[in-house]
């Protein structure tokens, strides 16, 4: 059985993508599914926030520029099932340098096929920059669905409505015709405020489908744990973050039936 291939995306930068990517993966990981987890943002915070370093030649940089003889550095991560491809600086520079290959949208999904058909993984999760550029592109191209974090703040709508309107792009190109919007995630949520309730409400009325139950808190502990190399279910077990991402996970894997492979 092939792995189900998740792209988190947003084209706003400090909406907790990655915090997303990180502890939505331990998450699902911890239920005993294996996941890989792919960091391509060039700025590498998931892979430090996971304990690694960016170094040249371990990322999906060969791929993208169309190396068939790419190498990259899978790693284990000191949760069970968690596998990472981690990022390095030298991706900003395919931004520019996908625009000028024959299918440039297509290079990512090349090279995931392999590891989507391996048996290995039963959940592929992609961290994306945070913009639309040729990477998010990429990794849009490749994937079964898209998860979108978003921040409870005025004009989240206004973002939301943005990135679906360019999904709709891709699948009317045919660029992937098979790609779903799996959910929305609400982070940063503040429960002292009327703000974040009010936006929640209107995610709520307009995409009731999408919208997963599991709300991210605005937390501390979730900012500090990267800092750490650690997710937050190594930093704070306990806290309001980690019981939020566990229930996430739960939800994750009861909509899309993720399952072990045999």
């Amino acid at each position: 059985m092939s792995a189900t291939v998740f792209t988190i995306a947003n084209q706003k930068g400090g909406v907790g993508k990655t915090t997303t990517a990180i502890n939505l993966s331990v998450a699902i990981a911890k239920s005993g599914i294996s996941t890989l987890l792919i960091d391509l943002d060039p700025q590498g915070n998931t892979t430090s926030g996971l304990g690694f370093e960016k170094k040249a030649g371990s990322s999906l940089y060969g791929a993208l520029h169309g190396d068939e003889n790419f190498t990259c550095e899978i790693k284990e991560t000191s949760q069970k099932n968690l596998f990472l491809i981690p990022s390095e600086v030298d991706l900003a520079a395919v931004e520019i340098e996908l625009g000028q290959k024959k299918d440039y949208l297509m290079q990512l999904k090349r090279c995931l096929d392999p590891l989507k058909n391996s048996g290995k993984y039963d959940a592929i999760i992609i961290d994306c920059p945070p913009a639309l550029g040729m990477i998010s592109m990429n990794s849009l191209a490749a994937a079964d669905y898209l998860l979108i974090a978003l921040q409870c703040e005025y004009l989240a709508l206004e973002g939301l409505s943005q990135i679906l309107k360019i999904v709709d792009q891709l699948k009317s190109a045919g660029v992937n015709e098979a790609l779903k919007v799996g959910g929305i995630i609400m982070t940063m949520f503040d429960i002292r405020t009327s703000l974040s309730k009010q936006i929640v409400d209107e995610v709520t009325k307009h995409f009731s489908d999408l919208i997963f139950t599991s709300l991210i808190p605005r937390s501390i502990r979730l900012s500090e744990a990267p800092s750490f190399g650690q997710s937050i279910f190594e930093y704070d077990p306990l806290s309001t973050g980690a019981k939020a991402y566990s229930k996430l996970g739960q939800e994750v894997i009861k909509r899309f039936s993720l399952k072990k492979n045999a």
